[in-house]
């Protein structure tokens, strides 16, 4: 019997609905189980990446938690793939990229409908926002990229089973389409 690859996902900025999308390959997920281990992903609940085959990351850098979490996996991760238009582009935390940092904080916590005698929070337990929000590539070397807002799980599945079985990633034209 073949080494299973141990496989581990992550998400930062983002709505999560790439693992969403994930989970959407629905019972295929106990054929993929014959040939990958997870390691950390919302199946598990391990909070921290082991040393892995395939990374799988989705969502955009916008705090320095991100960032750490980032430079974490990409360690421990043989091959990263950045999934969704967060990872790949920012996707739509990164609409705040056409305002300063401190314009975005005072419109959240000082001038939004319902807020009153409020200020800006400065906790040390809350992660340092970066003036800007950024695509994975933009801090570590990806290894692939599935786009998508969110890729459909025929999409995940396709890009998984031909990466395991070492083809050369083909998308059907349904599957992978900008009309």
């Amino acid at each position: 019997m073949a080494k299973k690859l141990k496989v581990a996902t992550t998400s930062l900025a983002g709505c999560f609905g790439c693992h969403m999308s994930f989970l959407d390959i629905d019972e295929r997920l106990l054929q993929l189980l014959e040939h990958v281990e997870f390691d950390r992903t919302p199946l598990t609940d391990i909070k921290h990446c082991g040393p892995c085959d395939i990374g799988i990351i989705e969502g955009g850098l916008c705090n320095a938690e991100n960032v750490h979490v980032l430079q974490e996996f990409r360690q421990n991760c043989k091959v990263l793939v950045a999934i969704g238009a967060c990872g790949i582009n920012g996707g739509v935390p990164s609409m705040r990229n056409n305002f300063t940092l401190q314009e975005c904080l005072e419109e959240s916590y000082l001038h939004a409908v319902g807020v009153e005698n409020a200020h800006i929070p400065n906790d040390p337990e809350i992660p340092l926002l970066l003036d800007k929000v950024h695509p994975l590539h933009e801090v570590v070397k990806i290894d692939y990229f599935l786009p998508g807002c969110p890729p459909s799980g025929d999409a995940i599945w396709t890009f998984l089973t031909e990466m395991l079985e070492g083809k050369t990633i083909h998308f059907p034209y349904h599957q992978i389409h900008y009309d």
